[in-house]
Formats: structure tokens, sequence, C-alpha cells
């Protein structure tokens, strides 16, 4: 038995099927490259759902991991730490905001953008006691605590889960029409994601986002940006708002903020905002752990010269342009969508389901995420050479080809 094999059969015995992994065992990784136990090598096109937007191993911030780690790793925010500031001011400045309320997980940073929204709605806004709702979008993916399924329309993250937890009015995600009949006076805050990629990388239309901020101006409801996987350069942009030029009331970060090395959140605000929570309303025992702060900080200082940013508009725009020289003409794709280093690309669903293609893809070397059918996701990190870009796609065209048994097409 094969030590890949022998592996997944001990991991199937030990663990809840929450997952169900691709048949690759990761053993190591350097940059846009992962090596399984077998030393075979792939090319990793999700990045960890944009958690390694800066690659595996980055050297910046493994080395302020390894620094912190002989130093100091958590205190508990019952005393301060020397990085606590710094991670908090880079981060803020970043983001534009007065200030950052700092947490592990983006399922956490939503729950924290939920609790704060409701208590500005009462403390600020004037809501009566209880009676606060946040406007939602369909196809929405924020996590997957009970609240936050409570509002998903996605069957598989939602039913066998409740009851729902109340609150939340969901609308059609792209109408800004739709959000603005569903606010009422008891309406706190307008919860969206810029380009929704559970969903399968859907970006709204061209004016959409400034809508939404002026609607919420107008009607005195705070806007929340979930740009947990959208921000942090993938798009081309810091955040994928900018590229309307849109500043939210919130930004909602994770993934990408802690480098591929340890879980960090946050959620980004003005004292207006964030200023509603008092000692004992909120926190966590390692959010802003001193481990965290110093990986956060690094990413920080990564993303404030632009590099990644520029890098993954000018490679997002050859991806885009390569993948949709797949689409018709017997090659396979349907439809491509996303910006920047970000695509969700639709197949045909008569050469198989998105999960057929990844084996697929994974055969020839290549490592993606399907969802939804025959969509699969490409998000690979930020740094990946313009020659693996171009391999990764050739290989897409391959595995479509070979699923259609069409040889002639390979390498297209």
């Amino acid at each position: 038995m094969s030590a890949t094999r022998k592996f997944i059969e001990r991991s199937e015995r030990r663990s809840a099927h929450n997952y169900h992994p691709l048949p690759v065992v990761v053993r190591e990784a350097h940059g846009a490259w992962v090596v399984d136990v077998e030393g075979r090598r792939y090319l990793d096109c999700l990045a960890g759902y944009s958690s390694l937007n800066f690659g595996h191993g980055n050297p910046a911030i493994v080395q302020a991991a390894r620094d912190q780690l002989q130093r100091l790793t958590l205190t508990s925010r019952a005393f301060f730490h020397d990085r606590f500031a710094e991670f908090c001011q880079g981060l803020a400045d970043l983001c534009g905001k007065d200030m950052v309320l700092p947490m592990n997980t983006g399922a956490e940073a939503v729950e924290t953008a939920i609790k704060v929204a409701r208590k500005w709605g009462y403390e600020v806004k004037g809501v009566a006691p209880d009676q606060a709702n946040i406007v939602v979008m369909e196809g929405n993916f924020h996590g997957r605590t009970t609240t936050i399924v409570s509002f998903s329309t996605d069957p598989d993250a939602r039913d066998g889960f409740g009851p729902a937890t109340p609150g939340f009015t969901i609308v059609k995600y792209g109408s800004a029409e739709a959000i603005r009949d569903a606010i009422d006076e008891n309406t706190v805050a307008v919860l969206l994601e810029p380009i929704q990629g559970e969903a399968g990388v859907l970006v709204p239309p061209r004016g959409y986002l400034r809508e939404v901020r002026e609607i919420c101006t107008e009607r005195g409801v705070l806007f929340i940006a979930d740009e947990i996987q959208s921000g942090l350069g993938r798009t081309g942009r810091t955040f994928a708002c900018d590229h309307e030029d849109v500043v939210p009331d919130m930004y909602l970060l994770g993934k990408a903020l802690g480098g591929g090395v340890v879980p960090v959140s946050a959620v980004a605000a003005d004292a207006g905002v964030l200023g509603v929570i008092r000692p004992g309303q909120h926190g966590s025992t390692f959010g802003g752990n001193p481990l965290a702060c110093a990986v956060g900080a690094a990413v920080v200082e990564l993303l404030r010269t632009g590099e990644f940013q520029a890098r993954a508009a000018e490679l997002g725009d050859l991806l885009h342009e390569r993948l949709r020289g797949l689409i018709g003409r017997g090659r396979g794709v349907v439809a491509v969508r996303g910006r920047g280093l970000w695509a969700g690309v639709d197949v045909d669903p008569s050469l198989g389901t998105g999960r057929e293609v990844c084996e697929a893809l994974m055969r020839r070397g290549v490592l993606a995420k399907d969802t939804h059918g025959s969509t699969i996701r490409l998000a690979p990190p930020l740094m990946i050479s313009e020659d693996d870009l171009n391999w990764a796609v050739d290989q897409l065209g391959a595995a479509l080809a070979e699923l259609a048994g069409t040889p002639e097409h390979v390498g297209a």
C-alpha cells in the first residue's frame, strides 16, 4: 500500500468527515509549489483559499514568526504586549480606519462584525432593543458558525443545524435596488462580499458597490465588506472595494492576514463604530496574540509597497485572457469570471463535475478546488511566475481535452 493511501485511510478512520479532500497528501511546500509524501510536485492553484497570497514559506513572514517564537507567543488580552500596537496601527493605516479589533478566524471576524453592528444600532442609531436586522446576500459565504449558516442559502451549509438565528434579511446579490427595498427602520447594516468566492467567484455588476455605499449612507446603516478572501492583494488592489473607489464602514479581514502561518483575522473600522465595544463585551484568548501580531505586521509591510497588488493585476490579466481562450469551440469551458489572480471557471457539465476536473488536474500536477457542480476556482499565490501560470492553464486545457476524449486540444 502506498504512503498516500495509508495516510488517507488512517485520516478517514480518525477524523470527522467534514471535508472531501483530493487524494493528495502534502509534505512540504515552497513558493507556489507543494510536494507530497511520494515526492511528487504540484502547482498550488488554490493557495489555501487565499490564505497563502504571499506563497508558501514566504521568507519575510517566516522570519517574523521565527523571531517571535523565540521571544513570546501568548499573553492573552489580560495584558498588553509589545507587538500589539504595531500591528493594530499598521493594519488600521492600511485600511484607512481608526482602529482594529483582532481575532483569529474569518468566521470570528464576521461574528464580531455582527455584534458590533447590532450594538452600534442600539446605542448610536437608536434601534429598539432586540429588533436589529442585517441585510445579507443570496449565495453568500461568511463562515460556518450557527449564526452565520442561519443566513446561508446553501443547503449543505444550513440544513440540519437549526433553529436559525433571527435578524437577517436575504436579498439578491448584485441588485442595489433589492438592498434599498429591504432596509427598514431596524436595519443596522448591509453585509456582503465584494466578490462572492464560494459561490463561484461572482463579480457583481459595475457600479454595484458604489450604489451600496450611497444607499447605506443615505439610510444610516453600516456597510460591512467581507474581504476575507478578496482582500489583501488578491484582486489586483489591496481590497476588492478599491476597484470602485468604495470605502465600507467595516472591513472584515482574515486568511492572507496570517500569511499562511497562523490564523489571524480582524475587523477594521472607525472609532464611532468599534468604539461601542467595551471591556468584557467581546474578546478572544488568542485574538491579537504576539505571534499573530508579528506575522500580521509582516503581511502589512509586504502590502505597503504595492508590489503584490500590481503583480496580481498584471498576471490576472494574463490568467483571464488565457482562460477565455478555452471558452467554446469544444474546449470545455462555458464561462470565466473573476478579477486579478482569482477565477471561477464553469466547465461544460457533459465533460464531468468540478471534482472530476480537479482530479484530472491533480494527475497533471495542478491543485485546484471545485464548487457548486461544474465550477472550479483558481487562486494561485500572488508570487507565482508567469511561466508557471501559463503551464497551469495549459494543464487545464489538457485535462478538459482528456475528459472530452479529444487529445488534439491538449495544451490549447
